[in-house]
């Protein structure tokens, strides 16, 4: 098949840090390609890949210092892809609503992946007035918020990841520490890992980002309790330090506080054989087996009894969970179905 890929400009694919549209992406690009189909990939220009990239801005929009108004971006972005429509099967758009009209004009196939939250304020309006469009979700939780709507959902497909590339964790947990890893935001709730880490006695290191937006609430919730060597912040690693990072953890702490569509960083984990410990909210269920592959708990009481018993979770069922659940060899099985579908 003729497929092209259409990225958010945010961040390069891959990402050279944090990213998670950009990175699974990157994973299925990559899987396309070697599996021999012909792949036109629309993204930043400093993005990294075997397809054919058309470079739709110098670099990833966040380390640009004189980057446009993401919008605008995203829009000349579309025309590229306009201009070359007859060179392809089916276009695969990842950049949610800005495409939608887009989408329906378009004289070839076209599929968007939603990969944000659907339940802001007037979302549902936007997506009620193009019923027709091909949608896929990233969790079957990720659609409840539109479930009253007729929308042309084509299928649920859960990010997958190289499993196979990942070095077998050779840490096992022998780092003594808890793990949080993402992004420093009221949704992702780092302050609930802090206090979790707090109540059982266990380090905590924090591998993330923080936006300019989470600026203030990082002042005022979180600096303060960030004491460099009990709570200690390593900042945003890259994909070898992450490996390492997530292997040498007792466990990953995820107590979001959002209904997240998919945390890439539960797969993530569990390719490196490391439980998750987890608030169960958006996609949480669907990907982490309670009991098997971590445990699940509501208040920092119960998430601080399950890394208790975090122990009892076998590290080598978690990778071989992720292996056949959540590698990008299923991942790409089920786009193919998808495009298929459509041409």
């Amino acid at each position: 098949m003729r497929i092209a890929q259409v990225a958010p400009l945010v961040e390069s694919v891959p990402p050279r840090l944090y990213g998670g549209t950009e990175r699974v992406v990157s994973w299925l690009t990559e899987e396309l390609v070697r599996r021999g189909h012909e792949v036109t990939l629309f993204a930043s220009g400093d993005s990294q890949t075997r397809a054919r990239l058309v470079a739709c801005a110098p670099q990833g929009l966040r380390l640009d210092e004189d980057r446009a108004n993401p919008f605008y971006a995203h829009v000349a972005e579309l025309g590229a892809v306009a201009d070359r429509l007859d060179e392809f099967d089916v276009v695969h758009c990842h950049v949610d609503l800005p495409a939608f009209a887009f989408g329906r004009l378009a004289r070839t196939p076209c599929v968007h992946t939603l990969h944000g939250r659907l339940d802001l304020p007037g979302l549902a309006a936007a997506f009620a007035a193009f019923p027709r469009n091909p949608l896929v979700s990233i969790s079957d939780s990720q659609r409840q918020p539109l479930a009253g709507l007729d929308l042309n959902w084509r299928a649920t497909v859960h990010h997958g990841l190289p499993v196979d590339e990942i070095q077998a964790p050779t840490g096992r947990g022998h780092g003594g520490y808890l793990a949080f890893l993402g992004r420093l935001s009221p949704e992702k709730a780092p302050e609930a890992a802090i206090a979790v880490a707090h109540a059982v006695g266990i380090p905590l290191r924090i591998a993330a980002k923080t936006d300019a937006v989470d600026r203030d609430y990082f002042e005022r919730m979180l600096r303060s309790r960030i004491d460099g060597t009990f709570i200690q912040y390593v900042g945003e690693i890259d994909d070898g330090e992450k490996w390492k990072f997530l292997g040498e953890a007792l466990c990953l702490l995820f107590p979001i506080d959002w209904p997240e569509p998919f945390g890439l960083a539960m797969i993530e984990a569990l390719a490196c054989g490391t439980p998750v410990v987890a608030r169960p909210r958006g996609s949480v269920p669907e990907v982490v087996i309670d009991g098997e592959t971590g445990w699940l708990g509501e208040t920092v009481e119960e998430l601080a009894a399950a890394v208790r018993r975090v122990d009892r979770i076998e590290r080598d069922r978690c990778r071989a969970i992720a292996a056949e659940r959540f590698s990008v060899a299923a991942m790409a099985d089920r786009y193919e179905r998808v495009y298929s579908g459509l041409i």
